[in-house]
């Protein structure tokens, strides 16, 4: 069976389609560290791609010991549709071929698509793009991992920071064609210390934007309720306490937050 053209769905119409559809495996991304396959999901008539992680696959991770990889991916989900930006595509816990994991809709990205993100020569640093890191080639020229300055990744700097985001690489945010942007790949997210490592770093230290403060003032109030017993279906409490205070904080503070300094600040590869 071939998958229909990828109009855009309804998150109510998507969640249900990844809870209830019935999964075909297509195949493996080789690439990912843990197992992370690509199935076609489809209920009453309806079929779409989406991205399958078995828990049974994940590798174990010293520093994250308790709960699952999906549970974290779910958490994000749950904590990107309260803030109400769509960040994060409609992510279901459900059972499958390989048993329980999470289930995620999968992004069709256009063929021109032109990444945000990226290394560009030092010395010619697109305009609009903000600097974050110094590099050089094999051959010893100057390079810049840079940004563009859009306000789509600065509601997903700002995700990052209240999940504590371990792994924000370059190519971890998508592209869709109806000009939104998504960030996936969140297993190593809610980490009680401050684990924040991402190649969004261009607007350390300035102002939060106004929409930015409106969210998390909303996004507090609901981590103290109803979000915050959601969360502890698949956090430990301490990890959903914590993340609590990075969003109160951050609120508190008005800005953007600072690299830490005992923790490499950007992942590698960046991109």
């Amino acid at each position: 069976m071939t998958a229909e053209p990828a109009a855009v769905l309804a998150e109510e119409q998507a969640l249900e389609l990844l809870s209830r559809g019935s999964l075909e495996l297509e195949g493996r991304l080789v690439d990912a560290s843990n197992t992370t396959l690509r199935a076609e999901i489809t209920l009453d008539g309806l079929t779409r791609r989406c991205v399958y992680k078995p828990v049974r696959g994940e590798r174990p991770l010293w520093d994250f010991p308790d709960g699952t990889l999906a549970g974290r991916e779910i958490s994000a989900f749950l904590v990107s549709q309260a803030t109400g930006w769509g960040l994060v595509p409609p992510t279901v816990l459900r059972d499958g071929p390989l048993g329980t994991g999470m289930c995620q809709l999968w992004i069709d990205e256009p063929g021109d698509a032109s990444s945000l993100i990226g290394f560009v020569p030092a010395y010619d640093i697109p305009e609009g793009w903000i600097a974050v890191a110094n590099a050089r080639d094999e051959d010893g020229d100057a390079y810049a991992l840079a940004h563009a300055d859009d306000p789509r990744l600065a509601r997903l700097a700002v995700l990052d920071a209240v999940i504590n985001n371990a792994d924000r690489k370059g190519g971890h945010v998508l592209y869709a064609p109806d000009g939104r942007i998504h960030g996936v790949d969140h297993g190593v997210s809610f980490h009680v210390e401050n684990k924040l490592r991402t190649v969004l770093w261009g607007w350390t230290g300035k102002p939060l934007p106004d929409e930015a403060t409106e969210m998390l003032s909303r996004l507090v109030a609901e981590l103290d309720g109803g979000l915050g017993s959601r969360l502890e279906e698949h956090l430990t409490l301490t990890e959903v306490q914590t993340a609590r205070t990075r969003a109160r904080r951050l609120l508190r503070r008005g800005k953007f937050p600072q690299p830490p300094q005992d923790w490499p600040a950007v992942p590698w590869p960046p991109v």
